[in-house]
């Protein structure tokens, strides 16, 4: 009965593993494209706020701050280049006194 169950057990043990194994790695690409495609709509926004407010000259306080925000969770997703460059503008941009208008 011993026998049979360390038989058992060696040949479900790898089986059982190598599932786990595919389900981590399909969890993996999930989660690695799941990041890819947040971090290109916040590039997206990033540019559309970085064109809006540098055409205008201002920036109101939340806009910045969002701005600030977004290109914090951008960086953390590993994007860079362009939007640091954007980001240095927008650090330049005058506050807007009256944040009401849009």
């Amino acid at each position: 009965m011993k026998e049979i169950l360390m038989q058992t057990y060696t040949i479900a043990l790898p089986i059982i593993l190598g599932y786990i194994v595919w389900l981590l790695q399909n969890q993996k690409k999930s989660r690695d494209a799941n990041s890819r495609g947040t971090m290109l709509l916040l590039r997206v926004q990033l540019i559309e706020y970085h064109s809006k407010y540098t055409k205008r000259g201002n920036i109101p306080s939340y806009a910045y701050e969002n701005f600030n925000e977004m290109y914090g969770a951008y960086h953390d997703l590993g994007g860079n280049g362009m939007v640091t460059h954007m980001k240095e503008e927008i650090d330049q941009l005058h506050f807007n006194k009256n944040e009401e208008s849009e």
